[in-house]
């Protein structure tokens, strides 16, 4: 079943592009507007239309973290949006000047590519917001981590269109004008080249028995993996550690030994305090107030922790719990984009 919960009659021309963030949708018009408007009651944002282009505006997309908003037009140009605010970022005008039909953002925010009516592309960086490469009728792929080319694939005789990673091997397909679709098949050298960096590691109190024996062998307390381990200690008893249960439940005599690991146990409980307040709104799930691992979009517009959100849904009988309205759909939507975001974050701040 399907419910037409809402519908959005403002612009005064046609309609070009939607797009949502974690808590906005953006749309953009021929009458030269884009509008945002509030995921929770779909009520216009204060600072909205958004007002610059001279043209039809084609195309709208959020940068993954939500925080930025793109838009291109027939005039040629790809601006930048501040959603906290409206204001302009940047204005990058298409070096051929031709009318911009789409753009979007790289998974983790750091190009914008935007495509134009006469088949060119070009990658912008969306940190300097300064042109990096105008590109035709080939594919390059990149590391990202230096912006060194690693491969430009020529195959394609008409303008490439569109390119997809394969997300668990190690397989890119490309579109083209010229009708044909390619795939392309990377060896394990393209990864050593790319240098691709470890995944991010967990929050302390996220860590497992193994992360925690890591731990205390990385602080030269590699004695008491095996009591630790005994004692089934994980993150979150980590960071419960007291004198009296090392003592006590983990019987270590050694005074000297207890002051070490309690002062360890300490400098870990600053670091979650300091990273916890530094996570971004966004990011924390309404119902559990803790950083989201697997995020989903319910009916009311909300992101949510999944597991979170359906123990919700099953003893609250589906209210939303941001707004205690019925909700229309218990049918939750992975929310790809925010997760993407907090593993850039997450991944950003363990490099600090």
């Amino acid at each position: 079943m399907v419910e037409l919960i809402h519908t959005l009659a403002d612009h005064n021309d046609d309609v070009n592009c939607c797009a949502f963030s974690s808590s906005l949708l953006a749309t953009c018009s021929l009458d030269k507007t884009i509008r945002l408007y509030f995921l929770s009651d779909f009520t216009e944002v204060p600072y909205s239309p958004l007002k610059f282009h001279t043209y039809a505006v084609h195309c709208c997309c959020f940068s993954p973290s939500g925080h930025i908003l793109a838009s291109c037009s027939t005039d040629g140009t790809t601006v930048l949006w501040d959603t906290q605010n409206g204001q302009i970022l940047a204005v990058m005008e298409q070096p051929s000047g031709s009318p911009v039909r789409v753009c979007r953002f790289s998974p983790d925010s750091t190009c914008l590519v935007s495509g134009a009516s006469d088949g060119t592309v070009v990658l912008w960086n969306a940190q300097s917001y300064k042109l990096h490469r105008s590109v035709d009728k080939s594919v390059i792929v990149y590391d990202t981590n230096t912006e060194n080319i690693l491969h430009t694939l020529t195959q394609h005789t008409r303008y490439v269109t569109t390119c997809a990673f394969a997300p668990n091997i190690l397989l890119l397909a490309t579109g083209s004008m010229d009708k044909t679709v390619n795939i392309w098949q990377f060896d394990t050298e393209t990864l050593r080249q790319a240098k691709i960096p470890d995944q991010p590691k967990q929050f302390t109190e996220n860590w497992s028995e193994d992360d925690v024996s890591n731990w205390l062998c990385a602080e030269g307390l590699e004695d008491l993996v095996d009591i630790f381990k005994m004692n089934n200690i994980d993150g979150r008893e980590l960071l419960n550690l007291t004198k009296e249960s090392l003592a006590d439940d983990l019987k270590i005599e050694s005074l000297g030994l207890r002051s070490k690991v309690l002062r360890k146990i300490e400098e870990l409980r600053t670091k979650v305090k300091t990273l916890s307040s530094e996570i971004p709104d966004e990011f924390i799930c309404p119902i559990t107030r803790e950083l989201m691992k697997d995020p989903v979009i319910a009916s009311d517009g909300y992101s949510y922790e999944k597991e979170a959100m359906e123990n919700w849904i099953s003893k609250k009988k589906r209210t939303s719990p941001m707004t205690n309205l019925v909700l229309s759909s218990v049918i939750l939507t992975p929310n790809r984009t925010l997760k993407m975001a907090i593993d850039r974050w997450l991944s950003e701040t363990h490099q600090k």
